[in-house]
């Protein structure tokens, strides 16, 4: 089993979600009382949100690049960022590192490329559905990616912020998640990609009309079975 190098913190909710899901895959691979070989760099999100607010993406490319050194350094074998908005810096932390990097966007796409589906929405931080970065990726798979209307990203982006990074789950906010799904399958998305780490803590897809595809799930699922040698 190889060791996983986790840059997480970004929130720590969703790393703490990764880190019980990444455990439970090994157990339920290998049994027993077998847990995953994890070495985790947590950071205080507090520094990186207000890099992102500020649009100081070369100093956060810097930040997170010298974590995940000091996560090779310490025996990481493999690499993954747990939180998609930073993966707007994801080569900065490749070209950091001499081992593999998982991206999460090319996690998502290929499980979307294997329902056999061409068109989904992307829901995530305003960052990751405004900018190009993650939609370019996912094209890259031939894929068409639908993002919400100013409004609607308004406030999936509050309630990430505002909630999800808090740990609070509200239903107000479950059920108006449900209207971007809605409008979004009205434009014709025939999946959702749930492109925020915190979005799974909230939705699931007992909350769509199509297929949703859960990022943190799926990473760790390709992330435990790579390092498994799976592959």
């Amino acid at each position: 089993m190889q060791t996983i190098g986790v840059l997480g913190g970004m929130s720590w909710e969703s790393s703490l979600e990764w880190y019980r899901l990444a455990n439970e895959r090994v157990r339920e691979r290998l049994g027993g009382h077998h847990s995953a070989r994890i070495v985790l760099d947590s950071v205080d999100f507090a520094e990186v949100e207000a890099m992102q607010a500020r649009g100081d993406w070369d100093a956060a490319g810097d930040l997170l690049a010298d974590r995940a050194r000091a996560l090779e350094s310490a025996g990481a074998e493999l690499l993954v960022l747990c939180t998609n908005t930073m993966h707007l810096v994801a080569e900065r932390i490749q070209d950091a590192v001499g081992i593999p990097f998982l991206h999460i966007a090319d996690v998502a796409a290929e499980a979307v490329t294997r329902a056999g589906l061409s068109t989904v929405g992307l829901l995530g931080t305003a960052f990751t559905m405004e900018q190009p970065f993650y939609r370019e990726r996912v094209a890259a798979h031939g894929i068409r990616t639908l993002v919400p209307d100013a409004d609607d990203r308004r406030a999936v982006h509050a309630i990430i912020y505002d909630e999800l990074v808090h740990g609070e789950i509200r239903e107000e906010s479950r059920q108006r998640y449900r209207e971007v799904i809605d409008r979004l399958v009205a434009e014709g998305a025939q999946g959702i990609i749930l492109g925020c780490t915190e979005i799974e803590l909230l939705v699931s897809a007992d909350d769509s009309p199509v297929p949703v595809f859960p990022t943190t799930a799926l990473h760790v699922e390709v992330a435990v079975d790579r390092a498994l040698g799976a592959d």
